[in-house]
């Protein structure tokens, strides 16, 4: 039978992917509605239209700290787990699992990494 350990480490992996992959989505989205919201003042519509993609790029911002939230919590989570399982460095879950931290690194405020 696999270890439980393992497929805590899984689990926990596939979260910070996730919300890290999510936290650049919304960043991204917030990105692309500046951009329409510029395009349209500068095509001089609707007042009502600009202020409605206004609140389409605040609902985007909104989520980007949230995100960064959970993804503060999930990392430290997982960051604690494999420090916990040290005895299973050589298992491939693990490895992974170092090397999604890694990457998920970047997405941290700078005062979250320790």
């Amino acid at each position: 039978m696999a270890d439980p350990r393992i497929r805590q480490i899984k689990i926990k992996t596939g979260v910070v992917k996730r919300i890290a992959k999510e936290k650049i989505v919304y960043e991204k989205e917030a990105e692309q509605q500046k951009n329409r919201i510029q395009k349209i003042k500068d095509e001089g519509q609707d007042e009502h239209n600009i202020r409605k993609q206004e609140e389409v790029l605040q609902e985007s911002l909104m989520m980007v700290p949230d995100c960064q939230r959970r993804l503060i919590k999930a990392f430290a989570d997982l960051k604690n787990t494999l420090e916990t399982e040290k005895d299973l460095a050589e298992n491939e879950d693990y490895i992974t699992a170092q090397q999604v931290l890694k990457d998920a690194e970047a997405q941290l405020p700078e005062t979250e990494i320790a």
